[in-house]
């Protein structure tokens, strides 16, 4: 029990990137609710290697109308695009004495697929334009994870998520699978369980700091976001709950682009449904989580309904 929580904790804490950039693309390295993470506020003391495998799909779009920064430099009007994300996780906890305090470390392999699509307008004249790529995405490295237990039902997590440029990136190239820039994500997680442990509620809290695209001279702001999620576990095996998430851009982005466009400040909201299903045999077991969540009141930003699938798997 103690492995699989680390693995729900750290494996779906990994799957919240995507390859495109922070307002530079209209989207950033969150999507909206995804980040919401079972036992978010707890590692437990179990020491040793954990590993992973979790899978991310997104497809959205922005009006044709909207004047959009894209990952190569420049601007389009409006963007459709796709993203896929399969991220490899491993996960160190720390072996330490019995105290309030337990520690790990992660490291995430991720790929990436993206397809895009813009139309670019002189004057009377439109054009559409698409594009793809696939590969080697910017990898996760999480050095500390840090979680306290007030009790046996409440617990905090403190960590901080540095995301490296390790993915291809190649400036007026309309698709890349890179931001091209780092980020570091200070990021605070709290559960709380009720109901002898059957129901959880938890919650992800950070803010996305990112460096500049040298290549495309854009700065992107700082991102605040909340993610949640309650659950209700069965002695079936089966779960079910709701998931939400709020991504609410605190900085105005800057450059040369992100000035003709006043910042592009953006913002969303979403919500949707979530199940689990935990199956046990001797000497392990595997757990099924999927989710569902509509995006809504978006600005500047894509819109679409994300989804995510688990698998995690302790031996």
């Amino acid at each position: 029990m103690k492995k699989r929580l680390a693995l729900v904790l750290l494996l779906l804490a990994a799957a919240v990137a995507v390859p495109v950039h922070a307002t530079e693309g209209a989207l950033g390295r969150a999507i909206t609710g995804v980040q919401a993470t079972s036992y978010s506020g707890l590692v437990p003391p179990t020491p040793g290697w954990n590993w992973g495998v979790a899978y991310a799909y997104y497809s959205g779009s922005i009006s044709a109308s909207k004047q959009v920064p894209i990952t190569g430099g420049g601007v389009s009007l409006g963007l459709k695009a796709e993203f896929q994300l399969l991220n490899l996780a491993g996960v160190y906890i720390w072996d330490t004495k019995p105290s309030a305090w337990n520690f790990a470390s992660e490291i995430v392999v991720p790929f990436a697929y993206v397809d895009a699509n813009v139309n670019t307008s002189f004057g009377n004249f439109s054009r559409g334009l698409s594009d793809h790529d696939s590969g080697l995405f910017d990898m996760t490295f999480v050095p500390v994870i840090a979680s306290h237990h007030f009790s046996q039902t409440q617990h905090l997590s403190l960590a901080l998520y540095i995301y490296a440029p390790t993915g291809s990136y190649n400036k007026g190239q309309l698709a890349n699978v890179s931001l091209n820039n780092w980020t570091f994500s200070p990021t605070v997680g709290y559960t709380q369980l009720f109901q002898q442990g059957t129901l959880e509620w938890s919650l992800t809290s950070a803010v996305d700091f990112y460096t500049k695209n040298d290549d495309t001279d854009y700065q992107n702001g700082a991102v605040f976001r909340i993610d949640s999620l309650l659950v209700k576990r069965f002695p079936s095996g089966w779960g079910v709950g709701a998931v939400g998430g709020w991504i609410e851009q605190i900085e105005k982005d800057s450059g040369p682009t992100a000035d003709r466009l006043n910042g592009f400040k953006g913002r969303a909201l979403a919500l949707g449904p979530m199940v689990n299903y935990l199956k046990k045999w001797q000497g392990g077991q595997v757990e099924f989580s999927g989710r569902w969540l509509h995006e809504f009141d978006v600005k500047n930003r894509l819109k679409g309904n994300p989804f995510m699938l688990s698998a995690t798997i302790s031996l």
